[in-house]
């Protein structure tokens, strides 16, 4: 192995590379085979390569895609702005704290996110402890609401996918040197100029990370969007869970997952080759 290093990099590679195959690959493979399925539940399917089943689907259901890729960036946008003055804080102010504050980021993954959601929906009912004491104060008219509308879906989503946002952050602060604010305070920076200048730049791999990492699983979101939202508020992960297991519709379900998935990935590298590749992957694109 010594003399074959190209050899031990491939068994190395290998354990991956099987675990890829098998729980993505093979099934990306037979999901789209079976998009071009005709048939029905009662009646079996059958491999007829129907391609028209794409246009199809896309034609039915534009619109929610676009609300699903609308509700994903501003879920994504509003946990930059709650994660990055979190991180920074925990980065240069947390001191000695640092390890509980990251904790404290973390623990909501100790509890199912199903449960997240549905602590959700009881914050935000027309009574409860949030809505109920301001219409008791007089503060909001009675016939105000929050649950069931797309403010309570992108706030679920913002929630429950603000750690993936604040962790890569934070990684990313941690490592600027402490040597480089310092040159730049000596060269008479100001500190909005230093932050501008200096952090926002040698941050961003962390942002590149934590946006894909939230904005990805945010898109194919349907909890959210089925226990806070309605009818109107559906996102296209409700679409296909839907005609997966209600409907029985398995060709048009697995081909807006593959549309989705196709988007996402295509979404992801125009992203990344815009937003510049080079801290990510240690070389220059």
């Amino acid at each position: 192995l010594r003399r074959r290093p190209t050899l031990t990099a491939w068994l190395l590679l290998a354990p991956g590379l099987v675990y890829l195959g098998l729980f993505y690959i093979y099934p990306t493979i037979d999901m789209f085979l079976v998009s071009l399925q005709t048939g029905s539940i009662q009646t079996g399917y059958e491999q007829t390569w129907n391609l028209a089943v794409y246009p199809t689907a896309i034609a039915e259901y534009w619109d929610v895609f676009l609300r699903s890729v609308g509700y994903g960036a501003l879920a994504t946008v509003l946990t930059f702005l709650i994660g990055f003055p979190l991180a920074y804080f925990v980065a240069f102010r947390g001191g000695r704290y640092k390890s509980l504050l990251l904790f404290l980021i973390i623990a909501p993954f100790f509890t199912s996110f199903l449960l997240r959601t549905i602590s959700w929906k009881i914050i935000l009912a027309d009574n409860g402890f949030i809505l109920g004491t301001l219409k008791t104060l007089g503060i909001l008219p009675e016939d105000v609401r929050i649950l069931a509308t797309p403010l309570a879906v992108i706030a679920g989503i913002t929630y429950n996918f603000l750690p993936f946002m604040t962790l890569p952050l934070y990684v990313a602060l941690e490592k600027i040197p402490p040597s480089i604010l310092e040159a730049a305070e000596d060269l008479y920076a100001t500190p909005l100029a230093r932050f501008r200048r200096v952090t926002i730049p040698m941050a961003l791999p962390g942002v590149i990370a934590g946006s894909l990492l939230t904005f990805i699983p945010a898109v194919g979101d349907f909890v959210n969007a089925d226990l806070l939202g309605n009818p109107t508020t559906q996102m296209i992960g409700n679409v296909i869970q839907a005609k997966f297991l209600k409907v029985s519709d398995y060709p048009t379900g697995a081909a807006l997952a593959f549309v989705l998935m196709a988007a996402i990935l295509t979404g992801v590298l125009v992203y990344a080759r815009l937003a510049g590749t080079e801290e990510l992957y240690g070389a220059k694109a």
